[in-house]
């Protein structure tokens, strides 16, 4: 059996001690992402920049482990307002996964309402 391997990127990291994803042979998968400025902890307070720095985490994330977007298999997001908040996830997603015959699965949750964070994710992809 492979070994499990650790990826961190450049601009997410979490404050424990844990990594942005973790990969064994082909399967990885990332720990929670918030939308947090690059290379920062600080959260921007709109929305439509949380979702972009996410999109920006998420690249850079597959593309640590070795892989591209096309790899994603399925990405979880929880929003604070999902109803009201989906239109700017969606202008996001469409521009990293264009294709709409070749998208990955998608589910969309509620964040608590004391979430500092507008808009988080984890996401599963297949490498190789």
């Amino acid at each position: 059996m492979p070994k499990r391997q650790s990826i961190e990127i450049s601009s997410f990291s979490h404050a424990n001690p844990i990594p942005g994803a973790s990969k064994i042979g082909g399967l990885l998968m990332s720990s929670i992402i918030n939308g947090a400025n690059p290379g920062t902890k600080d959260l921007p307070d709109d929305l439509a920049k949380q979702i972009a720095n996410i999109f920006t985490h998420i690249r850079n994330c597959v593309t640590a482990a070795g892989g591209t977007p096309d790899h994603i298999i399925k990405v979880n997001f929880w929003l604070k307002d999902p109803a009201g908040q989906r239109v700017a996830l969606n202008e996001e997603w469409v521009k990293m996964f264009p294709e709409k015959d070749s998208r990955p699965a998608r589910h969309t949750a509620q964040l608590p309402a004391d979430s500092r964070a507008l808009v988080t994710c984890d996401f599963t992809a297949v490498i190789g």
